[in-house]
């Protein structure tokens, strides 16, 4: 292609760098969605949509007291004259600020379904719901048209939408705003209206006064529930200093006899989903105070959600203490007062700064409306005047008007009269001018003439606008002001609780099979062996426990792996496989338990005659592939452990396949987190590849060793134990003859 070419099939196009473009329109576009979408403007408090929803509807003639119309009707106005964007995020907005669990004061009042605080996009479609302004939308629209703001052409000029709203009351901080732009994002929470009223008054009287002053009238946001706001006063202050923080909320709760009822939940928290976080701990086991839960909301009381506990004896406080930690009846509100400011620019703005811009704002909207109606008061004395000479000389106005082809210059010629009054003469009807009297017109021209003078004097002095300012808030805040609905109450963030804090402590029996499959059965006084087992199945290890205590599991290979007792299944059943709640190496198998406190002693030991006390906090883990804990040799075996009473009074009994038994002190033995451990028992070199240790047991003074032989059992007392004292690492007594076979020891206290 030529450069002829090229210039005539770009002819009349700019030609820039596709990176400059891209960067023009990426810019362009942020611009917009900053300034005509997302951020709200600090005079009127009010996003482009939701301005152009409230003056629509005003257009339409939907004030308080109409009758309201489909609200199908105000999108079609709204997106059809001054929004052409998509009716169902205009239909949205407008249910949003129609809803009272959304917003503290309500500029719409809807009619129909407009969604629910369980869920509040589940409102009917706009072609079945009505609509029309609330009393409270007069605050924002009640001067529109009096002069106080610039208009502005439509998306297709062919009409003229207000720029912004002549707000009477700072609208951005009673119904905040949330809203999320290009880089940047605004979260301003509402507040009570008597509470920021009275925080202007206190501003047009003490300009010099401080956010920390200001914080004396408003204590904090106010949302449309009255759940608690409990963040501490300090850092509610900060939030106000900064404009940056967070507000922390929780649900309100009562006792009904035995039950807990939640009466209140945060804004913008659904109760189903409360009772499904609820519901969902409860089906994992970690919440078992709660027997039930149920959800008896209705129309009288739109949240009531009861929680029955197991027994009166369940600390109502401490249970919802753990609640508010784990679930959404506590929650957090970012805040961010980053909104656009007099000056077009948004900004991240204190309290202060807000208040200051609005009441400027404020008072510039007020002397507009003031000078817009002293100029129309200064016309009608103006036409007055003129009516008032036309009374005067009735007669001969009206032979001027019959009489002469040019009236209106005759009449202005004669009496003297500007363009205005003689246009106005002449637009007056004769049966008018016959009826007016003297006293009617001077009457009028005294009336206007006072409040012309009340005007001027106002607007010359700044002492008197100040007046009217405050007084003009003073009697907004009387109409539609109303008492706080979030109460603030000075509490710590709930902090969840631990496990073992939210079981009952009860006496439970672990049982492991040969296999790996783990059940509990409640109480101490469990036969596990005769317990069913599943086909080709058998007992291979019991331990007492506390629901409140955990469980260790040790497998062939030394590695130690646990679990809460209370979340293991019932023994009702055949219980679950060890290996889907921990993951062992390929091949190995779980070959011994033990369960305790975490300072309780016990002595690990392997089938080579070495062993160790340790704490049973070393045995725990939460890593599912465990912790390496006991080091065995090849062909070595876990045996079970023994627990230990007294490190001092305490023996240690380890007995052989061969029958050698040898007791010892366990004060002989080390105490380590982990490893091989210290020899126990001597066993010749040339028995080590056939003699074995079987069991090992921890006797304490005054308690009883029970050897177990086929289906004897041989009973031992502690100081019957003599014959086979010596020192750690001998090889100790052997047993009587027909007792050397040995299957296991247990121990009596």
């Amino acid at each position: 292609m030529t450069d002829d070419l090229l210039r005539a099939t770009f002819h009349g196009f700019e030609q820039i760098p596709l990176r400059e473009y891209a960067e023009r329109a990426y810019l362009d576009y942020s611009m917009y969605v900053v300034l005509d979408r997302a951020l709200p403007f600090i005079g009127d408090g009010l996003k482009p949509v939701q301005r152009r929803i409230i003056y629509a509807m005003s257009e339409l003639g939907l004030n308080a007291s109409a009758k309201p119309k489909k609200s199908a009707r105000t999108v079609g106005d709204v997106i059809g004259k001054y929004h052409p964007h998509g009716d169902s995020a205009c239909y949205e907005a407008m249910v949003l600020m129609a809803q009272p669990f959304s917003w503290r004061y309500p500029l719409i009042e809807g009619q129909g379904n407009f969604g629910s605080s369980d869920d509040p996009k589940s409102f009917a479609a706009m072609r079945y719901t009505e609509s029309k302004l609330s009393p409270i939308a007069e605050v924002l629209l009640g001067e529109l048209g009096q002069g106080t703001v610039d208009w502005t052409p439509n998306f297709d000029g062919t009409l003229e939408e207000p720029t912004w709203m002549p707000a009477r009351l700072p609208h951005l901080l009673l119904n905040g705003t949330t809203g999320i732009a290009v880089g940047m994002a605004t979260d301003v929470p509402p507040h009570n209206l008597n509470e920021i009223v009275s925080a202007c008054v206190r501003l047009l009287d003490d300009p010099d006064a401080t956010v920390r002053d200001l914080c004396e009238h408003v204590r904090g946001p106010d949302y449309p529930t009255a759940a608690e706001i409990i963040t501490a006063p300090a850092d509610l202050l900060s939030l106000y200093e900064t404009g940056i923080g967070s507000v922390r909320a929780r649900a309100v709760f009562v006792k009904e006899q035995a039950n807990i009822v939640i009466t209140e939940l945060p804004h913008q928290v659904s109760p189903s989903k409360v009772i499904e976080q609820i519901a969902n701990q409860m089906r994992a086991k970690k919440l078992p105070w709660l027997e039930d839960i149920r959800d008896e909301s209705d129309h009288a009381n739109p949240t009531r959600i009861v929680l029955i506990p197991r027994s009166n004896r369940v600390d109502a406080e401490q249970l919802m203490g753990h609640l508010f930690a784990t679930t959404d009846l506590e929650k957090s509100f970012r805040v961010n007062m980053n909104v656009i400011g007099l000056d077009g620019r948004p900004q991240v703005k204190n309290l202060k700064m807000l208040l200051s811009e609005w009441l400027s704002f404020r008072q510039t909207t007020v002397t507009r409306r003031l000078k817009h109606r002293l100029e129309k008061v200064e016309r009608r004395l103006h036409l007055l005047e003129g009516l008032l000479v036309a009374f005067l000389n009735l007669d001969e106005v009206i032979r001027i008007i019959r009489t002469e082809d040019e009236p209106k210059a005759v009449l202005m010629a004669r009496f003297s009269l500007s363009e205005d009054q003689a246009d106005y003469i002449l637009d007056t009807k004769l049966k008018q001018l016959a009826r007016l009297e003297e006293m009617k017109i001077r009457g009028e021209q005294d009336e206007l003439a006072a409040e012309r003078e009340k005007l001027l004097a106002t607007l010359d002095s700044k002492a008197k606008l100040k007046k009217l300012i405050k007084d003009e808030l003073l009697a907004d805040a009387k109409k539609f002001g109303d008492t706080r609905r979030s109460p603030l109450v000075a509490r710590q963030a709930a902090q969840a609780l631990d496990e073992t804090e939210l079981v009952a402590s009860e006496p439970m029996t672990v049982v492991v099979s040969e296999k790996g499959w783990v059940r509990a059965a409640k109480g101490h006084d469990i036969d596990a062996a005769g317990l069913s087992y599943r086909e080709g199945d058998r007992l291979l290890a019991a331990v007492r426990a506390r629901s409140t205590q955990q469980v260790a599991f040790l497998d062939s290979t030394g590695r130690s792996y646990s679990t809460s007792v209370h979340t293991l299944p019932s023994a009702r059943g055949n219980g679950e496989p060890l290996t889907g709640r921990f993951a062992p190496a390929a091949g190995a198998t779980f070959e011994a338990l033990a369960s305790g406190g975490n300072d309780d002693r016990l002595v690990i030991a392997s089938s080579h005659g070495y062993g160790f006390v340790t704490r049973f906090e070393n045995l725990t883990s939460r890593n599912k592939a465990g912790k390496a804990l006991l080091s065995l040799s090849d062909g070595g075996h876990v045996l079970q452990p023994a627990m230990v009473a007294s490190v001092e009074a305490d023996r240690i009994v380890t007995v052989t396949s061969a029958g050698h038994v040898l007791a010892f002190p366990v004060a002989e033995l080390p105490e380590l987190d982990k490893g091989k451990g210290n020899k126990l028992i001597e066993i010749p070199k040339a028995k080590r590849g056939t003699e074995k240790v079987v069991a090992i047991a921890v006797v304490p003074a005054g308690g009883k060793l029970l050897v177990q032989s086929g289906a004897r059992t041989m009973t031992l007392a502690f100081r019957e134990l003599e014959p086979y004292l010596g020192a750690r690492g001998s090889r100790g007594g052997l047993l009587p003859r027909g007792w050397q076979k040995v299957d296991g020891l247990a121990v009596e206290s």
